[in-house]
C-alpha cells in the first residue's frame, strides 16, 4: 500500500468483518511521531490467532490463503524506525497500534484520511469514533451522536454524507487535512 490511509482502511475493513459494532480510530502527530491505533469491540482472536496475524501466510479468510494487510502494516511501521502491536482477547475485541517515525525517508504518507474515513463513516453501519491530533490540535468524530442528532436517517443518505465531508475536512486540527510531510 502506497499511504498509511490505505492501511487503515484494511485493518478497519477487518474490524467490520469481525462484528465491531464501534471502532475507534485515532490518528494522533507528535512532532515527527505519528501514531495510529485502530481499536474494535469485534468477536477478537485467540491467542494463537494474534501471536500469528502478523504471518502473510496465516489467515482465517477461507476465499483465500494469504493476508497481508496487517503483515504491511507492520512492516511500513517498523521501516521507520517505529513499532508495531497487536493485542486481542476473543469475545472482547482488537487493538492494533502502529508508531512511525515521519521523518525517516522510509515513511510513507498518511494519505487523505479524511476521505477514508468519510468512506468508513458513511458506507458502514457500524458506529465510528474518529480521533485527530496535530502537536495538541485535536478533532474528533463520533457518528453515535450523529446518528442520535439525525434520528436514524443513514450516514449514507448524500445529503448527510456531504455534511459529513465537510464536516471532517473543516474540523480537522487546522481547518484542513494536511499530510506527515508538511508538518516537518
Amino acid at each position: 500500500m502506497q499511504e498509511i490511509s490505505l492501511n487503515i482502511l484494511d485493518v478497519t475493513q477487518n474490524s467490520i468483518t469481525a462484528g465491531a459494532s464501534l471502532i475507534g480510530i485515532d490518528v494522533v502527530t507528535r512532532g515527527s511521531e505519528l501514531t495510529v491505533e485502530i481499536r474494535d469491540d469485534g468477536c477478537g482472536m485467540t491467542e494463537e490467532q494474534a501471536a500469528n496475524v502478523t504471518d502473510p501466510f496465516y489467515t482465517t479468510r477461507t476465499t483465500r490463503r494469504v493476508g497481508l494487510g496487517i503483515p504491511f502494516f507492520k512492516m511500513a511501521a517498523e521501516m521507520t524506525g517505529g513499532s508495531f502491536s497487536l493485542r486481542s482477547q476473543k469475545g472482547v475485541g482488537t487493538t492494533v497500534t502502529a508508531v512511525f517515525d515521519t521523518s525517516n525517508i522510509d515513511c510513507m504518507p498518511l494519505g487523505d484520511i479524511g476521505e477514508t474515513i468519510f468512506l468508513l463513516v458513511t458506507q458502514n453501519e457500524c458506529d465510528f469514533v474518529y480521533h485527530r491530533e496535530i502537536d495538541g490540535r485535536s478533532f474528533t468524530l463520533d457518528t453515535r451522536e450523529l446518528r442520535e442528532i439525525l434520528g436514524g436517517i443513514p450516514l449514507s443518505q448524500p445529503e448527510v454524507a456531504a455534511f459529513v465531508k465537510e464536516y471532517i475536512a473543516e474540523n480537522s486540527p487546522d481547518g484542513r487535512e494536511i499530510t506527515e510531510r508538511e508538518i516537518r
